[in-house]
């Protein structure tokens, strides 16, 4: 039988679940390609670290360079990070002619290009399951399930520890700072958040999903990142009133010479299917014009659900391998020569409905001198609340508005702040509410 030799980059809580997998299931992964895949090297730093791994004399390894150059190696799985180091293995990889795995969505979504443009010269496979959504198939889906459809629009949950602490303040009215320090507790967060919690992580997995649904390059830098640190309890307890949810979406459109791109807070109606996605599940919903609208979900993260996307790559392309094909399914869906330069939509040219949250004095004519700003910059009001009255300080007013256009919002809000009316700046979460299309 054919012997397919792997050789892993980094044994970290997810490498660890690839080298647990290829090891206990490998009789059942035989029996699936047709060939052993062999684990013939790690490379880890950590060499002395007890992983719970049964692994021969020899198979640890504290360089990488070694690994990516040994001539009997076939898949290189990066399970790095970061965009140093692993992009120059990758790319050393790919010059040696090998196949390679990562779930490095920040690598790609920065140097994917380049990276993509590097393996498709060479003639090897850069496959990326793993990159997002952990044990979710979204890149198969796109790649390949829905490659007869025209995909019109995406719309995910798509980072579990944003998820987990927003379902905490919404469930628990935790502030923020707790909820993201139970998280963290929990091992659904980091010691440094920063780019779970501000939306960068959720953003480089759109700016794949985008190029792979609508067959442009990727375009991180244009995509519009907004996260949840200053989302409060009172926001979400406003948002419950008017029958919504708050969550950090991942949103792509294809609005025809253009695609939208954004990642920020939403209200979505609670009969949204999204809006039930809790803890720290992902999900996405994808609609198209053959299967209309289908919803993926599963666990984004974690060392055996994203392991298990990392072997569905490797399978994929050991099969290959057994029938000696290389670049059978291109890398972003798309036949190279038909990847476009796709401009991303300015955010402020989003026209939306947005909530809008106002600390304003208890004082009269204050509504009306609000409202007149508004209406001056054609937004038109839904509804509009005063929550509580207080004989001196601060009330919140609380607006939903009919669809409006960013630039409009943020220009009227600018106004706003400037009253001496208003104690703080205006809070305000942009809608998705397809119940409510006007």
């Amino acid at each position: 039988m054919k012997v397919i030799n792997v050789g892993l980059l980094g044994c970290g809580t997810v490498g660890t679940g690839v080298a647990k997998l290829l090891i206990e299931n490998q009789a059942l992964l035989r029996s699936r390609v047709g060939a052993e895949l062999r684990l013939k090297n790690i490379a880890d730093i950590d060499t002395r670290r007890d992983r719970g791994l049964d692994l021969a004399p020899g198979v640890m390894v504290p360089d990488a360079l070694p690994v990516v150059d040994d001539p009997e190696i076939d898949i290189i799985i990066e399970m790095i990070g970061g965009e140093g180091i692993a992009r120059e293995l990758i790319l050393k990889a790919i010059q040696n002619g090998k196949q390679v795995v990562t779930a490095n969505k920040a690598l790609l979504a920065i140097h994917g290009n380049a990276l993509f443009a590097a393996a498709a010269a060479a003639g090897v496979d850069l496959a990326f399951e793993a990159s997002v959504g952990g044990c979710m198939p979204i890149i198969k889906t796109l790649r390949e399930s829905l490659v007869a459809n025209r995909i019109h629009a995406m719309t995910g949950i798509l980072n579990g520890t944003c998820n987990y602490i927003l379902t905490k303040i919404s469930e628990d009215g935790s502030p923020f700072q707790e909820a993201l320090a139970e998280a963290q507790k929990n091992g659904f967060a980091e010691a440094d958040p920063t780019l779970d919690v501000e939306g960068f992580d959720t953003a480089h997995k759109l700016a794949l999903l985008t190029a792979l649904a609508f067959g442009m390059q990727i375009n991180y830098g244009d995509i519009y990142i907004e996260g949840i640190s200053k989302i409060t309890p009172q926001d979400i307890g406003f948002a419950a009133d008017f029958g919504y949810r708050v969550k950090l979406l991942a949103i792509g459109k294809d609005r025809g010479n253009a695609v939208e791109a954004r990642v920020h807070p939403t209200m979505i109606p609670e009969d949204n299917i999204l809006s039930s996605v809790s803890g720290s599940l992902n999900a996405i919903t994808v609609s198209a014009d053959a299967v209309g609208d289908i919803l993926l979900s599963g666990r984004g993260a974690g060392m055996l659900p994203t392991a298990s996307a990392v072997l569905s790559d490797v399978v994929d392309i050991a099969r290959n391998l057994v029938n000696g094909a290389t670049g059978r399914v291109p890398a972003l869906s798309y036949q190279r020569d038909q990847i476009r330069k796709v401009p991303l939509l300015p955010i402020e040219e989003l026209t939306t409905h947005y909530y809008f949250r106002f600390s304003a004095l208890d004082r009269p004519g204050v509504l009306s001198k609000i409202s007149g700003i508004l209406g001056n910059h054609e937004i038109s009001l839904k509804s509009v609340h005063q929550k509580g009255r207080k004989t001196d300080g601060a009330v919140p007013i609380v607006m939903l508005t009919h669809r409006a256009r960013e630039a409009d919002v943020k220009q009227a809000l600018a106004e706003i702040a400037f009253l001496d009316v208003v104690s703080d700046r205006p809070v305000v979460i942009r809608i998705e509410d397809d119940n409510d299309p006007d």
